[in-house]
């Protein structure tokens, strides 16, 4: 294992157990099927790029929610991409929710197509899943190539997210491990600080469940039934902005079984 390697392992991937640097490993995908949980958070403003736009989000999570900076990339296309580390492994539900939180809060007048999210319930070609090797690495469509970059960097990239040269592995790795990761009470303290309707309780139960009494009078814009399919009515719970945050993780969750479906 080499230094970005073993940066990739500290920051995203899954805690295996093996030291870095030990004969032969290598670091394994970051999403594990047998636990669902993840890592690695990625959020990106693509289509255009646009530093000034996303840099909010970027600003945002450290002042307002205290947790280190999340690296910076660009994606050899057409794209700006923020990493986020967690400390300890997240629901892959849970993951989902706090980005669609994020987005609420610091990028609410993006268009979400222009928004795409790992982990994400819809698959999201233009967003693959983090691992090593994803950053830095040659586009095959651009010829360009993807890179993690300082903070003061992005600005000068304009709307152009992408190096005409491989960046130097060495330099990655440095930038890489000044980085620290998302703390578990950091994260939980943010999936209060997010949760639109901080008084309510309770989980989005079997299919057709309806908000707890004290969220009755808020008015969900995008429930607007009736249902006759849970699937449906689940996916409108979790992207609906109005809804408790709690119960869009609840929602996130029970989904968690169909995603191959909804993604067809």
């Amino acid at each position: 294992m080499n230094r970005l390697q073993a940066q990739y392992q500290r920051l995203y991937l899954p805690h295996t157990g093996v030291a870095p640097g030990a004969a032969n490993a290598h670091p394994a995908n970051p999403e594990q099927p047998s636990e669902g949980s993840v890592r690695a958070l990625v959020l990106a403003l693509r289509n255009p790029a646009d530093w000034d736009t996303l840099a909010p989000a970027w600003r945002g999570v450290q002042a307002d929610l205290a947790w280190p900076a999340p690296a910076i990339a660009v994606d050899g296309v057409d794209a700006f991409e923020l990493w986020f580390s967690l400390a300890q492994p997240v629901p892959r539900a849970e993951a989902t929710a706090m980005l669609h939180g994020l987005c609420q809060r610091y990028l609410a007048g993006v268009k979400p197509e222009r928004l795409p999210c790992w982990p994400g319930l819809e698959a999201s070609p233009a967003l693959p899943t983090p691992q090593v090797g994803r950053i830095p690495a040659l586009h095959p469509d651009t010829g360009r190539w993807s890179a993690f970059v300082a903070p003061d960097l992005p600005a000068v990239f304009g709307d152009d997210p992408s190096l005409d040269f491989p960046p130097s592995e060495d330099a990655q790795a440095e930038l890489l491990s000044r980085l620290s990761s998302v703390a578990a009470a950091d994260w939980r303290a943010a999936l209060l600080d997010l949760q639109p309707v901080a008084d309510a309780v309770g989980s989005v139960s079997p299919a057709f469940a309806v908000a707890p009494a004290a969220a009755a009078d808020t008015h969900h814009t995008a429930l607007v039934g009736p249902y006759q399919n849970p699937s449906r009515f689940l996916l409108d719970v979790l992207n609906d902005t109005s809804v408790a945050l709690v119960l869009r993780i609840d929602a996130a969750k029970a989904l968690l079984p169909y995603e191959s479906k909804l993604r067809g």
